[in-house]
């Protein structure tokens, strides 16, 4: 046995007796493995097409396909490749997509009609979390800016104007980008321009400088330190550990249009993503299968690093953060917890994307669909937490945990 398998096996027995606190739900009645109950729970559509944008953490989505889990439950998933989140979006609201791999603010900015045209959103389950960052060019890092302090100090020096980018306006990278920038004094909104692109362009935009920085999800943080032209300068673990990230998101007339589809899916889901956290040879050959071109077209080094908690910052600096992408971690990841929605809802209305006071606690009801995902991880024997909702401390040292989400919102010194 290698010191890494060691190592993840120590992290393993770690993450499972932390899991005693969760106990699974027993919901009679629900047919698995394909065995449907006088055809009540069959799939109403046998081909599911699930968008994804090229990133590490669409990996369960694709190896549900790529392995076949979703064959057990009698649908077959089709991973289609859409090219910004933009597209993800329309394609969803439009129908030419059933579900994708989404980020979770993308999904309530659509539901709230921000940004886009208003549709009734549905979050199936989670799918990650951890694993994005924030990247600054090689040039500002030669100059001191290798982390928020040293940004703020350099930005305060220069007479210019600073750009950052993010990938959907709503989204999970926008609002880490914003939280992290303002906890170093720093309104995202007045101190700095801030442009969209599409995760795969990440890169190459830095490149050519057209950004001063940005924040994305993996392999592309990485993938710019290997070419030499940015450095690591946060994880978005270091901003909120285990995080909500991407989700299992749709329209909420297609959940009522298809739901044994939907339960369906997202069983073959939840079965991926415990294939994946299992062992550190199902992660390498998670790895070798995404790298591919038709998924996320890199080298397989990219994206193995930081699945496995191997760390560098682009400076010399490495270390294991026990914080990685996680696709599992005995259920916790996927919960659709009420508390993380309503989190993206306070953030639209810190930096006045959303207008008018939002229903909270109301709209997590209605977008997290937790008695279809309760379904659902019964049918795929995954544990389910008591509570719907949880408690995190970010990097401000600041506290959510749902209770008062309109005080939380208004609590904040830097905002629009």
């Amino acid at each position: 046995m290698t010191t890494n398998d060691r190592k993840f096996n120590m992290t393993r027995r770690t993450v499972l007796k932390a899991g005693t606190a969760i106990t699974a739900s027993a919901f009679g009645g629900l047919a698995t493995q394909g065995v449907w109950a006088a055809g009540s729970d069959k799939p109403e559509k046998e081909e599911v097409k699930v968008g994804f944008i090229p990133l590490t953490d669409c990996a369960s989505v694709v190896m549900a396909s790529v392995m076949g889990f979703d064959k057990k439950y009698g649908i077959k998933i089709v991973p289609t490749k859409e090219s910004s989140w933009a597209g993800v979006r329309d394609k969803l609201v439009n129908g030419e997509l059933d579900a994708a791999h989404v980020l979770y603010g993308l999904i309530y900015g659509v539901h709230g009609g921000i940004g886009g045209a208003k549709k009734d959103m549905a979050v199936l389950m989670s799918i990650n979390n951890n694993g994005q960052a924030i990247s600054l060019s090689k040039k500002l890092a030669d100059k001191g800016a290798v982390n928020g302090a040293g940004l703020a100090k350099l930005m305060q020096m220069e007479k210019r104007e600073y750009t950052f980018a993010q990938t959907f306006p709503t989204g999970t990278h926008a609002m880490w980008l914003y939280y992290w920038l303002a906890t170093y004094g720093i309104n995202p909104m007045k101190d700095a321009k801030v442009i969209t692109v599409p995760p795969p362009q990440m890169v190459a935009n830095m490149r050519v400088g057209n950004m001063d920085g940005f924040c994305v999800g993996e392999p592309w943080n990485h993938r710019a330190i290997v070419d030499g032209i940015g450095i690591t300068a946060a994880t978005s673990q270091d901003i909120w550990k285990d995080h909500p990230e991407k989700v299992l998101g749709t329209t909420s007339e297609w959940v009522a249009k298809y739901p044994n589809t939907a339960r369906a899916m997202t069983a073959a889901v939840l079965e991926a993503s415990r294939w994946i956290d299992a062992s550190l040879s199902n992660k390498n050959k998670m790895a070798e299968t995404i790298a591919a071109k038709s998924y996320v077209n890199t080298s397989v080094d990219v994206i193995n690093q930081r699945i496995l908690g191997r760390y560098s910052d682009g400076m010399g600096k490495t270390w294991d953060d026990p914080n990685y992408m996680k696709f599992y971690n005995d259920g916790a990841v996927n919960f659709p917890y009420l508390s993380d929605g309503m989190w993206f809802m306070t953030q639209h209305k810190r930096w006045g994307l959303a207008k008018g006071e939002p229903d909270y606690m109301g709209t997590a009801k209605s977008i997290n669909r937790i008695d279809l995902y309760k379904e659902a991880a019964t049918m795929a024997n995954v544990p389910v937490p008591k509570n719907v909702m949880r408690s995190s401390k970010l990097i401000d040292g600041v506290v959510w945990d749902g209770k008062n989400p309109k005080a939380y919102a208004e609590s904040f010194k830097i905002k629009a």
